[in-house]
């Protein structure tokens, strides 16, 4: 079982790099997106290379960020049932969900996606819109993303394992301090206090 937790702690490391530097793409996006705008409201110019890039950029946020949602248990659930059981009978619901619907839903599309990306790959797929993107980076995204959800379902598994059997926290409680929403709300609150200290110095 060490050796299982030892391979958890990796998968885990791995997504939270992966999820931390994804966050970048998001910051990218808004910036491609506001000057694309712009550049379309001043010059009456627009590019679909520049419009299919913020699909790109979305679509890599949404795919390669997948497992690291998984490991900090943000994804949305519906436990009107499960909230009323054991802790242990959650453990095990949680078992269940992650080898009979995670894993091999997950796994197919994986396994589908790849001779998927391969054609566009193999045969320089370009975009069928006028000076478009080519296409085999944007479905490389897939099975990527989906190898890092599966990773990711693989750790939550065995993180359950370990905590039946008291070799580990449980792997839900991650979600101990504050939510996403109100830690960031919070960094606003505080860069505008900031800002207005400044100004107030500045006079």
């Amino acid at each position: 079982m060490n050796t299982l937790l030892a391979l958890s702690r990796a998968i885990d490391a791995v997504n939270r790099r992966v999820g931390r530097a994804v966050t970048w793409l998001i910051l990218l996006a808004v910036l491609v997106s506001a000057t694309n705008a712009t550049v379309r409201k001043l010059f009456n110019v627009s590019s679909n290379a520049w419009l299919e890039l913020q699909w790109y950029l979305f679509g890599a946020v949404f795919l390669l960020a997948a497992g690291y949602t998984l490991l900090k248990n943000e994804h949305v659930r519906v436990d009107v049932l499960a909230s009323h059981l054991s802790r242990r009978t959650q453990l095990w619901i949680e078992i269940f969900g992650v080898l009979f619907f995670l894993l091999p839903a997950c796994g197919l599309i994986m396994w589908l996606s790849w001779p998927f990306f391969m054609d566009a790959f193999v045969n320089n797929e370009q975009s069928s819109n006028a000076g478009g993107l080519i296409r085999w980076p944007a479905k490389l995204l897939i099975p990527v993303g989906f190898f890092l959800l599966v990773s990711a379902g693989l750790s939550h598994l065995i993180k359950c394992v370990g905590c039946l059997r008291g070799q580990c926290p449980d792997p839900r409680d991650v979600h101990t301090g504050k939510s996403a929403e109100e830690l960031l709300a919070e960094e606003i609150a505080r860069e505008a206090q900031q800002r207005e200290a400044a100004s107030h110095e500045g006079h």
